[in-house]
């Protein structure tokens, strides 16, 4: 367990800024969703999903959907990502998850309208970082593609998980952002209390073929704090 003290000294150490998070149509803003799939959030919905019932998954849900609510109300663009990974393509540590055509690899119930709106663009992604998963087989972006058409000069992001694909996407954003890849983008921003990760304790990961220790409560101290 990480204690409060080393918590600190990250923070203090690190570039971040945390804000209270405020929207507006003064700054054009688009909200990324990460793999809010059922085999991350719903309840036996594949061996990356929660067993029982999840308050930091289920929060990262119910923000999640306010958001989109809010986006999608004022016609603000939405990008939402959603793992999809061939049964023939491994990717371990990973145990077989959110497969391609299953019901894991769908938006969770309570985000499915978004299929039928316009002002929404959905992407199924077959590797952990969704700027590469946005690569089309010509070298176009739908990602990229996105930003640019929307005009969008911040990015509000939000999903699952917090350090492993929420991080990747942020970090290539921040990258491609930094090399004048992704004008206008100006900022890339993190809703802590919009993101959650998947919970496999040692013991279960024990049990489970092709699965590695991934305790929820030691990798989400950041969103949690």
């Amino acid at each position: 367990m990480v204690s409060s003290h080393a918590i600190d000294v990250l923070k203090n150490e690190l570039p971040l800024e945390q804000e209270s998070l405020r929207l507006s149509g003064d700054i054009k803003t688009g909200l990324v969703l990460v793999d809010i799939v059922n085999g991350f959030c719903t309840v036996g919905s594949g061996c990356l999903a929660p067993i029982v019932p999840n308050k930091q998954i289920s929060k990262m849900v119910d923000e999640s959907v306010k958001l989109a609510k809010v986006f999608c109300e004022n016609k603000w663009p939405v990008y939402a990502l959603l793992d999809s990974h061939h049964p023939d393509i491994p990717e371990p540590p990973y145990p077989p998850h959110c497969l391609v055509g299953t019901e894991e690899a769908k938006l969770v119930p309570d985000l499915q309208w978004l299929e039928n709106q316009s002002n929404v663009t959905i992407r199924n992604k077959d590797c952990m970082d969704g700027f590469i998963g946005s690569l089309e087989k010509d070298g176009s972006n739908v990602f990229v593609d996105w930003i640019k058409a929307n005009e969008i000069k911040a990015i509000l992001v939000v999903g699952i998980c917090t350090d492993i694909c929420v991080l990747d996407l942020v970090c290539s954003a921040l990258s491609a952002r930094n090399h004048g890849l992704l004008s206008p983008l100006e900022d890339v921003i993190v809703y802590s209390h919009g993101c959650a990760t998947f919970d496999i304790p040692s013991h279960v990961a024990r049990n489970m073929k092709g699965a590695t220790s991934h305790p929820q409560v030691r990798h989400s101290q950041w969103v949690q704090d």
